[in-house]
């Protein structure tokens, strides 16, 4: 048994001997910390590991779960890309061998994996918005390039997408069996590694996929803003929370003694090494059970990789207690959730248009919606990461329509800022869609302060 092995057992995220009636051990990829299944105190492995998102275990999810007489009417998916090789390079070490090819007889496996390398390699045609047709459909280097989706990354999505095909499609026939181009909204980034989540996902998702009813278009931002990216106070809630992310690093001098001794390793100035970003490298090596760096100065150990973990958890906590993320992330996320609840308004009023949106994006798209939702108690969104907006009808009273909220399966609606009162103010099981537009419309700009009622009046307000 090898070491990754060894501590997916520790954390119960692959299966383990049946233990009762010969029912084993589930997935416990938890996106909200449980007290009573959760590691004793916090655990930098533990947490690697969730993020990781290694495939292999069976997920059971909550979407598409709402009392009988609630029809599903639309479904709008954010995901992060899938694993992807590092961004940044430890400097004068070897770069990881990691194979990028996609290969039937390596895991991780998915049954449709073939099928899809072959469907890629047809190509589109002028079937994507420039820039887009540019990138390459799928990966193909024997050694991955920076920031290249890997095997598993494609495998992530193609699981994503069955299980998102096999609820809304199958189950609540969310796409009629002769579905035209308008019900598909599709969006990506300009990086090959969402281009292709995105189109793994599509292909685990439909039923017959054709180039000719696929159509991406391109997102220049990662907030996905659109025309409406310009926005000065957004900026300097961002340099105000650089600053505090600074503050915190400096005194931390645990992780500045590792970063000195990680520097003495590869014999370069410990600012060099910061600069480069090694917990980046150091989780894909993690991921992929590869050995971390050695020189004739010694290796880079996992009690290294523990220190910096543990500070970016560190980080993301004291992130999400300060308002400085908050107010970044209500600018950052507006324009796409003001998008999201457009869509969900126009299908409310009886458009068949974009019934199935999709939105490739990063975890920095996730990180500012998931914030902006209210919910501070969400993991920072791990590879292949997704969040689903859906919106049902009550069949008893079709003028009434519903929202529920799904982060990597679970549902988190009632942990909203906009919902979280719900069960004590109304008998109804599900939360109102005009809950969700009240806090958009208006309840994000009284959360920013400063009298600002539209989003315009936000961003070019004075001052904090």
């Amino acid at each position: 048994m090898d070491l990754l092995t060894a501590l997916l057992l520790l954390v119960h995220l692959i299966p383990v001997l049946a233990t009762k009636n010969g029912v084993t051990s589930k997935s416990r990829k938890r996106i909200m910390p449980d007290p009573a299944t959760e590691p004793p105190v916090m655990d930098p492995v533990y947490e690697a590991l969730l993020y990781c998102n290694i495939p292999g275990v069976a997920e059971r999810s909550m979407e598409g779960h709402a009392p009988h007489h609630f029809k599903l009417v639309s479904a709008h998916v954010f995901i992060r890309h899938g694993d992807r090789y590092p961004l940044y390079a430890i400097p004068k070490t070897k770069r990881p061998e990691i194979d990028c090819t996609l290969v039937a007889n390596r895991k991780p496996y998915h049954s449709k994996l073939e099928a899809f390398v072959n469907h890629m390699s047809k190509g589109p045609g002028a079937s994507f918005e420039s820039p887009l047709h540019s990138l390459p459909l799928y990966s193909s280097h024997q050694l991955c390039e920076m920031g290249e989706l890997t095997q598993t990354g494609v495998v992530q999505h193609l699981q994503n997408g069955q299980l998102l095909r096999d609820i809304y499609l199958k189950k609540h026939k969310l796409l009629p069996s002769d579905w035209a181009a308008e019900q598909l909204h599709l969006e990506t980034t300009g990086k090959s590694r969402t281009l292709q989540s995105g189109l793994a996902l599509l292909y685990g998702f439909l039923p017959d996929f054709d180039w000719k009813k696929v159509y991406f278009r391109h997102q220049p931002s990662a907030l996905f803003c659109s025309g409406n990216c310009y926005c000065p106070l957004r900026n300097q809630y961002l340099e105000k929370e650089q600053r505090r992310q600074y503050l915190l690093r400096l005194n931390n001098r645990q992780l500045e003694r590792t970063y000195e001794e990680m520097a003495r390793i590869v014999d370069i100035p410990t600012k060099q090494l910061r600069a480069a970003n090694p917990i980046d490298s150091l989780l894909c090596l993690f991921c992929h059970n590869v050995s971390f760096p050695c020189t004739k100065n010694g290796c880079i150990t996992m009690d290294h990789f523990k220190v910096i973990k543990t500070h970016q958890i560190e980080d993301e906590r004291e992130r999400q207690e300060k308002k400085l993320y908050l107010g970044y992330a209500l600018l950052g996320a507006h324009p796409i959730l003001n998008q999201t609840v457009s869509r969900m308004q126009h299908t409310a009023e009886g458009k068949k248009e974009a019934l199935f949106t999709l939105y490739s994006a990063h975890d920095v798209t996730l990180a500012p919606i998931l914030s902006a939702l209210g919910l501070t108690g969400a993991r920072f969104p791990r590879f292949a990461a997704r969040l689903v907006f859906e919106l049902w009808q009550d069949r008893e009273k079709p003028r009434e329509h519903s929202v529920r909220i799904l982060y990597d399966g679970v549902d988190i609606t009632f942990y909203t800022s906009f919902c979280q009162d719900h069960h004590r103010r109304s008998p109804k099981p599900m939360c109102p869609l005009e809950n969700l537009v009240r806090f958009i419309k208006k309840d994000m700009f009284v959360a920013l302060g400063g009298g600002s009622t539209n989003y315009y009046e936000a961003c070019h307000r004075e001052g904090f």
